[in-house]
């Protein structure tokens, strides 16, 4: 049997289901719960439930000798620290490339002469309309962090071959930053290629003089 194709549309028409009546069951400080009664493909009705998220980008910090950003930061829902590339979600009327810029900058202190996107991913389809812009950002020069009020995290440099193995020994487990990885991995071999584009290293700070 020869290969199909993967998506030869985002939207078939055999799987589409349409949206009929949508309630806000919960509105918190940035996730909304719907409850949406949805026509299945067949005609029949059905009930989703699922969370809206306003977006998010991820950051994989390219170090001068190789090494990669990582930070390692306490995470409540699943009760204990994890490692994790820097990320964070999207202020209204932020661009993913400003967003992305911020966060790595008040996370971590750098900033990123050279930005490039690489792509996005959607971490729970099952129940959220999150998704997280990928973005990778080399040309770093550190400088003071400045940390949300209640935020507390450890900035780490670290070999990705180490962090390779330690998805494989389960202690990597987020999966945004599996993703990265998968994406460092095939950049790294020449696999991928991205497209750098140069916005100066003080563009991030700039920008946050701006806001302020």
């Amino acid at each position: 049997m020869a290969d199909a194709p993967l998506l030869p549309t985002l939207q078939p028409p055999h799987l589409t289901e349409t949206v009929c009546e949508r309630t806000t069951v919960w509105e918190g400080a940035f996730l909304h719960l719907h409850r949406d009664r949805v026509q299945l493909p067949d005609g029949r009705l059905a009930w989703r439930e699922y969370l809206h998220h306003p977006g998010a980008v991820m950051v994989i910090p390219l170090l001068d000798d190789g090494r990669l950003l990582v930070e390692r930061q306490y995470r409540y829902p699943v009760q204990r620290a994890m490692i994790e590339f820097p990320a964070g979600k999207l202020d209204p009327g932020e661009t993913p490339l400003v967003c992305a810029q911020r966060e790595l900058r008040e996370e971590t202190g750098y900033t990123a002469r050279e930005w490039a996107r690489a792509g996005v991913l959607h971490p729970a389809i099952g129940y959220a309309d999150e998704f997280i812009e990928i973005w990778f950002a080399r040309g770093l020069q550190v400088g003071p962090r400045a940390l949300d009020e209640g935020e507390h995290l450890d900035v780490l440099a670290v070999d990705g071959e180490v962090l390779l193995a330690a998805v494989r020994d389960g202690v990597v487990t987020d999966g945004k930053t599996l993703a990265g990885l998968l994406w460092w991995v095939r950049v790294r071999a020449g696999q991928w290629s991205l497209p750098w584009q140069d916005v100066g290293a003080g563009a991030a700070r700039a920008a946050e003089e701006d806001r302020g």
